[in-house]
């Protein structure tokens, strides 16, 4: 008993230079913290004002009148909710088959007896550093006949190097013993996966899931390079598309025309952070417990 006392006597003290790391750490998070939500608040602030406001006060936090023409605006936009649909298609498509191939491939990745195993993976580390270029991945995307093809959203970006390699190593930190005894009792690499694996990844299928649909739900370069259709217009291209249409725009407009093109981007940006802000709260408890373990293996 006196041992434990003297013992949490000294995890009680606190010499200067833990005081000056936490002071550190505290200010650092602290400058991040506001550093995202400055500009965040920004954007909700001027998509609810008016434009008059907006052009007479100019940066400001907290709304002084309230407008959301902007909203009511992007709301008549049929463009925009199609796209919106087609990015939430895509997401959930683009997720759920890169989670599935990034297990697939991680597995037999994870074992030691693997043929070639230090090959595979030294090209697949390859492939996180180089690439073949913007004009040969365009003509093999137009050789395989994918441009204008909602394919052209899933196929090239089907599994990624990191989170292979982030799910590769937890597998590896997972105790030997349970697959062995799975295997004694008859079960096949596929069960093992599927009902010995799975249940214990919670953490990394999260974090993987995180990555791959923040990646579809942000990702425009390929609609701008590869597709043209209107009906395959994803979000963020449409976006894009505001805020390019919004900075061009002719200097002897009216000044209120012109501010309420910027409340309408930012009511576009807000509706489209929506989805991503939602899911985030649910997967944060993984997420932190994911990376950690998947990166520690090697």
């Amino acid at each position: 008993m006196k041992k434990e006392k003297k013992q949490a006597a000294v995890r009680r003290k606190r010499n200067a230079e833990d005081w000056v790391v936490d002071i550190l750490a505290y200010g650092i998070a602290l400058i991040l913290v506001v550093s995202i939500l400055l500009p965040f608040m920004q954007v909700i602030t001027i998509s609810m004002s008016p434009a008059s406001v907006v052009n007479k006060t100019g940066f400001h936090l907290i709304p002084k009148q309230f407008d959301f023409s902007g909203y009511k605006q992007i709301a008549t936009d049929d463009n925009f909710w199609h796209s919106y649909l087609v990015t939430i298609f895509r997401a959930v498509t683009g997720t759920a088959s890169g989670v599935v191939v990034t297990l697939l491939t991680a597995y037999p990745l994870a074992k030691t007896n693997l043929p070639y195993r230090k090959g595979i993976m030294m090209f697949i580390v390859f492939t996180m550093y180089f690439s073949g270029g913007m004009i040969p991945k365009y003509l093999l995307i137009k050789n395989l006949h994918l441009t204008n093809n909602f394919l052209v959203y899933i196929l090239p970006c089907l599994i990624t190097g990191f989170a292979l390699i982030i799910t590769r190593n937890f597998f590896m930190s997972l105790p030997p013993a349970l697959e062995e005894s799975a295997k004694i009792d008859g079960a096949t690499n596929m069960q093992v996966l599927f009902k010995v694996y799975l249940p214990l990844s919670t953490p990394v299928i999260a974090t993987i899931s995180l990555w791959y649909c923040v990646h579809h739900w942000n990702a425009w370069m390929d609609n701008m390079l590869y597709v043209t259709k209107n009906s395959l217009y994803v979000l963020q291209y449409v976006i894009q598309t505001i805020l390019a249409n919004g900075q061009t725009a002719d200097m002897e407009m009216m000044t209120d025309v012109i501010v309420h093109t910027e409340t309408m981007k930012m009511a576009a940006l807000v509706l489209s952070l929506i989805p991503i802000v939602c899911t985030y709260p649910f997967l944060q408890k993984y997420f932190v417990k994911g990376m950690m373990v998947g990166s520690v293996k090697g």
